[in-house]
């Protein structure tokens, strides 16, 4: 019998027929609120976030994360609410690539702004 590690003919072309997912960007200008479909029960490691739409289960692995996650509606942007609960700016891109996951996930929405 002969292997051969190329790929056969009829898997060459093979493609996804899922949607490509849109890439969620968050700055520190973002106006963000936790989604009304969201509970957030505290836990010793930090909280689990449960959206009662999607029935996703979501793990909030730090303190830090859950003070942002809740207070985010009560300021007026991502920048601000970091600097209110204390986050200093060379951890400020860890906490944008999180909230970026989170509003992928639905845990985490865009507010509206109105004037």
């Amino acid at each position: 019998m002969i292997y051969s590690s190329r790929r056969s003919a009829s898997t060459a072309c093979v493609a996804s027929t899922e949607q490509p997912q849109p890439v969620v960007t968050i700055d520190l200008d973002s106006v963000l609120e936790l989604h009304p479909q969201v509970a957030v029960r505290p836990e010793p490691f930090g909280a689990l976030a449960y959206h009662y739409g999607n029935r996703r289960l979501i793990f909030l692995k730090h303190p830090d994360v859950v003070r942002v996650v809740q207070r985010l509606a009560e300021h007026s942007d991502v920048a601000a609410t970091l600097g209110a609960c204390g986050i200093t700016p060379d951890r400020h891109d860890s906490f944008l690539a999180a909230l970026a996951s989170l509003q992928k996930s639905e845990i985490v929405r865009e507010r509206i702004v109105t004037c």
